[in-house]
């Protein structure tokens, strides 16, 4: 493909998209670093084996994957010009990343009750990357939720239709990008953790 050929907003579109994965590649180089880390911290003698995930992580795991089916939905009702669908699809997904954020939330509650904490005397260097992983995370899913709203304005204001949904794609890519995301930091701290 000649990215040079096409009118100037087919290129505007390439480019906007060219920049989201160039934005998606650095975070995954970002949460591979942190994440190879938390393998080779492993080896340290103060380093919890034994640790389960909180019930609200799984509860949230599966409350990301919805959300990514609601956001295809979304898409499809807009490819078919549903205009009310889309609307819809939007405000589930938008309403579920909510829910995901407070599952989180309740996630860490539930450490804290086993009494890890981020930092100080009850901390420990595994909570602690769980902790940093999961928050870190969760700001990319706060910026998603910015980007569906964004996005829910845009569809109110009539700028999407079945031709033309740029920014209604990348901003699903994003997070499609994110959950799949999650669904990885999930496996590998169930399995690896």
């Amino acid at each position: 493909m000649d990215f040079t050929q096409g009118t100037f907003q087919e290129k505007h579109n390439r480019a906007k998209k060219m920049m989201l994965w160039f934005g998606i590649i650095s975070l995954i180089m970002s949460f591979a670093g942190w994440t190879s880390a938390f393998v080779v911290s492993s080896t340290r003698e103060d380093w919890l084996n034994d640790f389960q995930l909180p019930n609200a992580f799984i509860i949230s795991t599966i409350v990301v994957i919805i959300s990514s089916l609601t956001f295809m939905m979304a898409h499809k009702a807009l490819k078919n010009n549903q205009r009310q669908q889309t609307m819809v699809w939007l405000l589930v997904t938008f309403a579920l990343g909510v829910a995901f954020i407070t599952n989180q939330f309740l996630g860490f509650n539930e450490i804290i009750a086993m009494g890890y904490n981020f930092t100080g005397p009850t901390s420990n260097v595994t909570m602690s990357y769980i902790y940093l992983i999961a928050m870190v995370h969760i700001v990319h899913v706060i910026a998603g939720l910015v980007c569906i709203l964004v996005v829910i304005y845009n569809h109110f204001k009539q700028k999407y239709n079945a031709e033309e949904r740029t920014g209604f794609e990348l901003a699903a890519t994003f997070w499609h990008f994110i959950d799949i995301l999650w669904v990885y930091l999930f496996l590998f701290l169930y399995f690896v953790g």
